[in-house]
């Protein structure tokens, strides 16, 4: 029986077109072309696979799909304070699990405050350091809390967390991955793929990308060919199929439709 999940609903529609002005040309260059490429990489029968993932998907719910990082922010907060749950749940997600990073953001967002840039730099670096744990490099994601906090309180941010994905990748502690998935998740705005250790390791197991040492690789491996109204859902998909199916020690290969 399918199982349906409640959709992430962007936040603040109107907020979000009035800001998607002010997007890097260049990316919006990226885009276009990422749009229009079909390339003769593409895999064979893909799509086929693809269907058969997405069937798994919806008879199993995954971890990502309760406790993903765009589903733990304050729904009643302001769009600002939302965004910046967001990206700190993006932060916090690097070698942890969901579990993990969803019970630590609850933490945070019960301190005095709320879990804003402001509590957060009010807190010292002890105080924040123990509301961290069971979070993976907790003492390193800290200091990084306490950098994009103090940075996105000044000019020209203001309080809200940048929007182009050359201002995201600057701050301390945010990669590709988490730049992507954040333009996804808090401003609505697809750019590129975000791709973590699950996807980047089903992608190989499927044959989709090859000879990609790192995710960085997969990532432009994978928009060469795979079309751009899937470049959001892959990530979803992938990470709760890496959960619930093809996981990274004993895979469930018995029960995939996908072989």
């Amino acid at each position: 029986k399918s199982i349906e999940r409640e959709k992430f609903v962007p936040l603040v529609k109107e907020e979000v077109e009035k800001e998607k002005k002010g997007t890097n040309e260049k990316e919006d260059e990226d885009v276009q072309a990422g749009r229009r490429k079909r390339s003769k990489k593409e895999p064979r029968d893909w799509e086929t696979v693809w269907s058969a993932i997405q069937s798994m998907r919806e008879e199993t719910i995954a971890p990502v799909d309760t406790m993903g990082c765009d589903r733990l922010f304050d729904s009643e907060a302001p769009p600002p304070v939302r965004r910046f749950q967001i990206l700190v749940s993006l932060m916090l997600s690097s070698q942890t699990k969901d579990q993990a990073v969803s019970a630590c953001v609850k933490r945070l967002q019960s301190i005095e405050g709320g879990l804003t840039p402001s509590s957060i730099l009010a807190l010292s670096d002890d105080e924040l350091r123990s509301q961290l744990y069971g979070v993976g490099f907790h003492n390193r994601k800290t200091t990084y809390l306490k950098k994009v906090s103090s940075t996105i309180l000044d000019p020209p941010y203001n309080g809200d967390i940048p929007r182009t994905l050359t201002e995201l990748v600057s701050l301390p502690g945010v990669g590709p991955k988490m730049a992507h998935l954040a333009l996804q998740a808090a401003w609505n705005d697809t750019v590129g793929i975000g791709v973590d250790v699950h996807v980047h390791r089903i992608a190989a197991r499927l044959g989709w990308t090859k000879k990609c040492p790192t995710p960085e690789h997969t990532r432009k491996a994978l928009e060469e060919w795979l079309p751009f109204e899937k470049w959001r859902p892959i990530n979803e998909m992938l990470v709760g199929f890496g959960q619930t199916v093809c996981t990274p020690v004993n895979p469930k290969c018995g029960e995939c439709k996908a072989r």
